[in-house]
């Protein structure tokens, strides 16, 4: 891993602020479309029309065409320079922080992810883990990784329930995915019976795999997510990844708000899955493996406190994953032996 610029961490903290600040304060105006009036009966009403978010073209009731409707109208239209104004200056602290060295995700991808946030997935409590968590999670810590970032799988996790109140209580994943008119499709299970928990794009590698945290016994059959209006596939140790997440942004041309987990508990986690990876995932559990080393010694450097609070977490779970974890951290390499004996001293406390 390298360092990125002082002045890059900056444009990054300063990118992050304004885009929560954009969805604390999301109104009417930050849709676009267009007021169309109508003739319903004897009277005539105004109406708004957007194709913006996941359910395609929405009208909206505004009212009669009176002065109140109409005095709703005209602050639409100042609000929407607001908005447009804010979307400008977004789009160029992202243009100087891909000029900076900033960690930046694939089109394809970004698309996506932009659409999931569109349809209101990630307000609902819906985490991004996985590669592209791992990128967000670079300008996160003010470092560029070295380990290869070549993948379009988008994994997106959430818990069954969720334990915290939000504006918006659900989001249809698999529709924001459609209204993208990229071409996904449902991947089959390996039961007919089963609901889908993956989506691609035929003859692409653009892929959106739905994790859950695993439940017991039920340890491999897709478990519904409601709010979702999907199903998720049940991963082991997921919950503890889920628990202390943030909301941070991922750069493309622009930038999308997105939750991703706490640095330390996912490069553990990270640890701990590449070890249970099964003999034809051996790939997948090398890049684990990697990046969950680039995280470590990130965290190292500048965020031990990080670290031992993940570790006192993993503690309340079984021994088992501390006992797992020692097998796991004995396979880092030796420039990693700061960060090994830190969580070792950690477990044994």
């Amino acid at each position: 891993m390298s360092h990125q610029p002082a002045e890059t961490q900056t444009l990054f903290a300063e990118l992050s602020e304004r885009l929560r600040a954009l969805e604390a304060a999301r109104t009417f105006a930050s849709l676009t479309g267009s007021f169309a009036k109508k003739q319903v009966r004897a009277g005539d009403y105004w109406y708004f029309k957007t194709s913006e978010g996941a359910a395609g073209q929405k009208e909206y009731f505004i009212g009669p065409d009176n002065k109140e409707t109409r005095d709703i109208m005209k602050a639409y239209s100042a609000g929407r320079q607001e908005a447009e104004a804010s979307a400008r200056q977004i789009e160029r602290l992202c243009a100087m922080l891909r000029q900076g060295g900033a960690m930046v995700t694939d089109t394809p991808s970004a698309r996506v992810i932009a659409g999931l946030a569109s349809a209101g997935v990630f307000r609902v409590g819906a985490v991004l883990v996985g590669t592209q968590a791992f990128i967000a999670l670079g300008n996160l810590l003010g470092v560029r990784w070295e380990s290869g970032l070549r993948t379009q799988d988008i994994d997106v996790a959430a818990t069954r329930i969720l334990e915290v109140a939000v504006p918006q209580s659900e989001a249809d994943l698999p529709k924001a995915l459609v209204a993208l008119n990229m071409g996904f499709l449902p991947v089959p299970g390996l039961s007919l019976k089963s609901p889908e928990t993956s989506f691609s794009v035929r003859g692409q590698a653009l892929r959106v795999d739905l994790l859950t945290p695993a439940q017991g016994a039920r340890t491999g059959k897709p478990i519904p997510i409601p709010r979702l209006k999907a199903a998720a596939k049940p991963l082991e140790l997921l919950g503890y990844v889920l628990e202390g997440t943030m909301a941070i942004p991922l750069i493309n041309g622009g930038a999308t708000l997105v939750n991703v987990p706490d640095p330390a508990r996912f490069a553990l986690h990270k640890l701990l899955i590449s070890g249970r990876r099964m003999a034809f995932e051996q790939t997948k559990a090398v890049k684990d493996r990697q990046q969950a080393g680039e995280l470590l010694a990130a965290l190292q450097e500048d965020r031990k406190g990080d670290l031992i609070l993940a570790v006192e977490a993993l503690k309340k779970l079984t021994a088992t994953w501390g006992k797992r974890l020692k097998v796991e951290l004995a396979k880092l390499p030796d420039a990693l032996s700061d960060s090994r004996n830190l969580i070792l001293r950690e477990l044994e406390d």
